[in-house]
């Protein structure tokens, strides 16, 4: 049966505590084992003495019998003196593998390129300015013709509305001359009236011919009786 001395996790979780046992390589970590020789427990300092706690003699016995320690417990049993642990040197163990070679070598790539493009821009002669004047009268050619028909059909409603407006207006005049003429007013004094009213003049002065008509008609008789007297 071979055997090994390693270490079985116990504890709770985020706080793990290890026993150091002797058991068979074929079991489960946390399984069962043969002997327990010690324990670990990484909570604490490192230059406590309740950190790892070893059976020298046990271990020593178990080594004799040909009981290989995993890594860790050879770093314990070489820092208790029991067995001295044979430097490691592995120069591969820093090396990239495939994927992370190719990563890299696609990142470069990509730098390269990007760095290329950003030449090459710069080095690319600016655009010149004639050719940015030429253009412009082009352009503000092409907008000429659009402004003007957006601008017909603008003026065409605009005189078509005056003109609505206008008729509506003298009608609306000469129905309020109508309303406002007196029955004994002459043709001359409604014309007169509907111009006064078109221009815009006070509307309530038309009723002042009957008014000159009243005081004539009353003066008459005065003048007539004046005569009479004189003839008399």
């Amino acid at each position: 049966m071979a055997t090994s001395i390693r270490l079985a996790r116990g504890g709770s979780k985020k706080r793990p505590y290890y026993k150091i046992v002797v058991a068979d390589s074929r079991s489960p970590r946390d399984g069962r084992f043969i002997e327990r020789i010690g324990s670990y427990n990484p909570l604490l300092a490192k230059d406590n003495p309740e950190r790892v706690k070893l059976d020298a003699d046990r271990a020593k016995h178990w080594l004799s019998v040909g009981a290989q320690p995993s890594d860790r417990v050879a770093r314990f049993l070489d820092a208790a003196g029991v067995q001295e642990r044979a430097a490691r040197n592995n120069p591969n163990k820093a090396v990239p593998g495939e994927k992370a070679k190719e990563r890299a070598e696609e990142k470069a790539q990509k730098i390269a390129d990007a760095a290329e493009a950003a030449a090459a821009a710069a080095a690319a002669p600016a655009p010149e300015p004639e050719a940015v004047e030429e253009a412009a009268p082009e352009v503000a050619a092409e907008e000429a013709p659009v402004a003007e028909e957006t601008a017909a059909p603008e003026a065409a409603e605009s005189d078509s509305t005056g003109s609505v407006k206008s008729e509506a207006t003298a009608e609306a005049v000469a129905e309020a001359v109508a309303d406002e003429t007196p029955a004994d007013a002459t043709a001359d004094d409604a014309t007169a009236m509907a111009e006064q009213a078109a221009e815009g003049g006070p509307a309530e002065e038309a009723p002042a011919a009957p008014a000159a008509e009243e005081a004539a008609a009353e003066a008459a008789p005065a003048e007539e009786a004046g005569e009479e007297e004189a003839k008399a």
